[in-house]
């Protein structure tokens, strides 16, 4: 049917219904509507317009089952006090005055009917002319005439008490082309007392003119003053007809702007659901997102209690609940368990019935049809407690996948084809929306296999422009470079490249436009500075035929360009060392027949002296014999010190000491007097762990390295000298291999001429110097500093930069051991335990160990663990007082992330961290989230005592 095709407004068939059940109260207007095509739930929809063959078929019926053939006549008369007038009427009765309403008549038809067009003019202060032409096509009956002449006549009485008198000169049932109506009416009251007042004014005032003409005074003015009351009293109730008039007027105004409120906001509230239901289905990809999204819409703009969307299966084998609102917490968990079966398309379940017709339904009464439900479906009715409810399919390309449901349960708002219609809307929405999702998913799933290749693939995938700026990156890209995925996206892949190479990469464009393809090795740089070296293989992407970027892979190839270096530099120290080798085999061999031919030039030299007179001219000859030898069998002592010979590294020795010793020797007096200018600093640590080592030997490396330092400042300078304990479990610069543990470290640096990187190579070597010979040494001194530090197996760094100076940091492996000669200078009777438990974390059997025996000299009960794990399994059979924790653990759980797991055992836990690193982010995170104190290895035990006492005592 054409929406052309309807004609008249629902409200007109209202006013029959509402004429009936006051006139005919024992007919039932059921059948009457259904014998018409018509629904209680379409009449009441001010919004649904009917067809002249739905009118004339309720006519007719109407007729019959009434007998009275002016019923039409009859209805519009009754029109006048008719609610089914609604809006209509009170907007009308706002006007006081009957020939504004009937002028009015043209504005308002178009509400009730579209079959012709109605037009007014004044003849007179009570009379009007109304002309009602059909549009073409418009089949009009003469009861419709009859029920427009009942309308006009019962506009009269709200002002005159009396029905208008209506001429119809002219009708379309009588021949004419038009019906014409010739309407009159008495006056309103109010005007009518309103012209008497007017009338006995202007009598009042003649008859006053003549009274004091020809009366005397006193009895003129009498005369006047009852004339004055009597116009008075004749105003005075005109006023009151005219307030009661007014009052009408605007308690139907009132009326009529509240229901322009309601449907003005009922509209639009429409169009919002309309438009954010349009808006949802065309930007939300997501289905669970848009059912949610759209489920809230409902609930914002719909006129009903309740609301729910169910959606059919993969398989299309059931109907699922998905979302609703309205139902309460009590009903919730029923409705998220509701499913109905779809495998039965002759089902008298509404949702199914609706699914498989794809037709909507409105339900007025669902305990009418109660008995159609299986028992299963009856329990669930009553548990929701539905009464009645509109169910819309929800199809999208003649497929149903869903329903949409309404229902109210507190509100006594009627359903009406209006919200039938709506919803039907919002489902072909939604039906699309829902499509749009799962094509998009589809889409999805396979762009995520491609991408899950792309972004897993241990090789770097990346894509840049024709220009070099970075287009996309997979993770493992990311990961190396250090950079996140929208970071790079605004890059260059010149600013990933180190800078001396960047020149490189304009070669690098021109050849891959020219050949289609590159490959070969770049060295990049990673966002903390680091380089490292890919190998890649680049080519064209094209697009129609042009050129539109450039994709490529690459692999790290840094470890195996290091290995290679490696090996070269190995070889190198193999023949460095081997070169040391037999320079010390052959400087042991010199040096021990160089011992036996000095010791008569040393020792003989003194006996002559004691022989000699005082005033002997031989004294300064011997004298220089002798200063002589021992210079030499000082370069002897060196020699067998390089050859490592006879170095013994037994002895308990406290590092600081002998610094402290040196710098107050008459060696590094005579040195100091050689560089006035050269100032030394100390900053030696205040508690250090000792060392095995040999006195004189280190005493000799320390004398070298500051005699160095000084002639490395002829412009004068500072020298600092540093001391420190250390935890080492990783490789130092220029080792690979460390033996993990704790040590002992000297630093001494100079802000000196530095020294040239050819030269850093061979400053080892025996007699490779660039000093004076005679005056600064004998040319072994750092010969003698390296075999001293091979010794001891320690290590030994250097770093230069010409013209900033030299430090050089020396590691020696420290010992437990305490030097017996040296009593302890300080007292631990504050760090005692007072019976607490403490359980000690360390993957490092030698560490746990060593804090263990610190531990329980100060009475701890003391229990370890060698892992996270086993450290958590233990806090579960028993709460120790305090956790010593180990940072770094490998394998298995570090000390974050074992903290952790213990505060979730012990909220209130207790724990100290311990590392050989400098402070990092895990263990600043681990002190803010309860750990007491940080404590940087190796341990002593001073710190240990304070920082355990510290946190127990907290």
């Amino acid at each position: 049917m054409k929406e052309e095709d309807r004609l008249y407004n629902s409200r007109l068939a209202r006013i029959y219904l509402e004429y009936l059940r006051f006139q005919f109260p024992d007919i039932q207007a059921d059948h009457l509507l259904a014998y018409a095509g018509m629904t209680k739930l379409e009449v009441e929809d001010p919004a649904h317009w009917f067809t002249q063959e739905q009118v004339d078929r309720f006519h007719d019926v109407l007729v019959k089952e009434t007998g009275n053939e002016a019923i039409s006549r009859d209805v519009g008369r009754y029109a006048a006090s008719s609610d089914g007038m609604g809006l209509v009427k009170r907007y009308a009765l706002g006007f006081i005055n009957p020939a504004n309403i009937y002028v009015l008549t043209g504005k308002l038809a178009p509400l009730l009917t579209r079959g012709a067009a109605i037009q007014t003019q004044r003849l007179g202060g009570t009379k009007v002319e109304i002309i009602a032409t059909p549009y073409p096509g418009v089949n009009e009956k003469d009861y419709q005439c009859e029920n427009r002449l009942g309308s006009f006549e019962s506009i009269g009485l709200h002002f005159s008490k009396q029905y208008a008198k209506v001429e119809h000169p002219e009708c379309c049932h009588r021949g004419d082309t038009r019906c014409r109506y010739i309407i009159s009416w008495d006056k309103a009251p109010s005007m009518l007392w309103k012209h008497i007042r007017n009338v006995s004014l202007m009598f009042d005032l003649v008859a006053a003119v003549i009274l004091f003409l020809y009366l005397p005074l006193l009895t003129s003015v009498a005369a006047v003053l009852g004339l004055g009351l009597k116009t008075a009293l004749i105003a005075i109730y005109g006023l009151h007809l005219e307030k009661a008039d007014l009052t009408r007027t605007v308690v139907a105004q009132g009326d009529a702007a509240q229901e322009h409120i309601h449907e003005v906001n009922t509209r639009y509230s429409n169009a919002l659901l309309v438009q954010e239901v349009g808006k949802a289905t065309a930007t939300i990809l997501n289905k669970d997102e848009l059912i949610t999204a759209v489920i809230a819409i409902m609930k914002n703009r719909l006129n009903f209690d309740r609301g729910a969307i169910l959606l059919a299966n993969a398989e299309g084998s059931r109907l699922d609940y998905i979302a609703g609102y309205g139902f309460g917490p009590e009903n919730e968990p029923t409705m998220r368990g509701i499913q109905f079966n779809l495998a039965q398309p002759d089902s008298k379940g509404v949702f199914v019935r609706s699914f498989w017709d794809q037709k909507p339904l409105i339900v007025e009464d669902i305990g009418a049809i109660k008995h159609q439900f299986s028992t299963r479906s009856q329990k669930l009715l009553e548990a929701i407690q539905v009464h009645s409810l509109i169910s819309v399919p929800i199809v999208y390309e003649n497929k149903p996948v869903g329903i949409i449901a309404v229902d109210n349960v507190k509100s006594q708002n009627a359903l009406s084809q209006s919200d039938l219609n709506l919803i039907m809307g919002m489902a072909s929405q939604l039906a699309v929306g829902i499509s749009n999702a799962d094509s998009f998913n589809k889409l999805q799933q396979s762009e995520e296999k491609y991408r899950d290749i792309f972004e897993n693939v241990s090789d770097y995938l990346y894509y840049h422009d024709l220009a070099g700026r970075i287009i996309q990156t997979n993770r493992s890209f990311q990961k190396v470079s250090g950079y996140r995925s929208d970071e790079l996206a605004h890059m260059h892949i010149k600013d990933l490249i180190t800078k001396r190479y960047r020149p490189d990469f304009d070669a690098y464009l021109k050849r891959i436009m020219r050949d289609g393809q590159s490959e070969g090795t770049m060295r990049l740089v990673k966002k903390d500075g680091t380089e490292f070296i890919i190998e890649y293989k680049n080519s064209l992407v094209y697009h129609n035929g042009q050129a539109t970027g450039i994709r490529g892979s690459a692999r790290d190839i840094t470890e195996r360009w290091l290995s290679m270096r490696e090996k070269k530099g190995l070889e190198r120290k193999l023949e460095q060392a081997q070169k040391m080798e037999a320079i010390g085999t052959l400087a042991g061999g010199v040096a021990h027949d160089l011992n036996n031919i000095l010791s008569g030039i040393v020792s003989y030299p003194d006996l002559l002296l004691m022989d000699l007179p005082e005033n002997s001219h031989l004294r300064d000859p011997i004298r220089t014999i002798r200063d002589s030898g021992q210079k030499a069998a000082a370069i002897v002592q060196d020699l067998l010190t390089m050859a490592r010979r006879g170095v013994t590294v037994t002895d308990v020795v406290d590092l600081n000491k002998i610094i402290s010793d040196y710098l107050t020797s008459p060696e590094h007096g005579k040195l100091k007097s050689f560089h006035p200018d050269v100032r030394v600093d100390c900053d030696l640590a205040t508690t250090m762990l000792n060392i095995m080592g040999s006195p004189v030997h280190l005493a000799k490396s320390i004398m070298n390295l500051v005699s160095n330092a000084a002639e490395a400042m002829p412009e004068g300078g500072t020298i600092t000298i540093r001391t420190s304990n250390a935890y080492i479990d990783t490789p130092l610069e220029g080792y690979d291999i460390v033996e993990e543990g704790d040590y002992v470290v000297f630093h001494i640096s100079d802000n000196g001429i530095g020294i040239p990187e050819k030269d850093l190579k061979r400053i080892f070597e025996p007699f490779y110097t660039k000093k004076i010979m005679g005056r600064s040494g004998t040319g072994l001194g750092m010969s003698v500093v390296w075999a001293t530090v091979k010794d001891h197996k320690g290590y030994i760094d250097v770093a230069s930069t010409i013209g900033s100076g030299t430090t050089f940091t020396l590691y020696f492996p420290a010992t437990r051991e305490i030097d017996t000669q040296v009593a302890d200078t300080w007292s631990f009777k504050d760090y005692m335990a007072k019976g607490e438990r403490i359980l000690v974390v360390d993957d490092v059997s030698e560490q746990r160990q060593i804090a263990s025996v610190m531990l329980r000299r100060l009475g701890y009960a003391v229990e370890s663990a060698a892992s996270g794990e086993e450290a958590v399994a233990m806090a579960k059979q028993y709460t120790p007082d305090l956790v010593v924790l180990d940072m770094i653990m490998d394998p298995g759980m570090d000390g974050l992330e074992t903290y952790r797991q213990l505060l979730d055992i012990n909220a209130g836990q207790k724990a100290i961290i311990a590392s050989g690193f400098s402070e990092s982010e895990k263990v600043r995170t681990a002190l803010r989230i309860g750990a007491g104190a940080y404590l940087k290895k190796p341990y002593l035990l001073d710190k240990i005592g304070m920082a355990v006492r510290a946190e127990l005592d907290r």
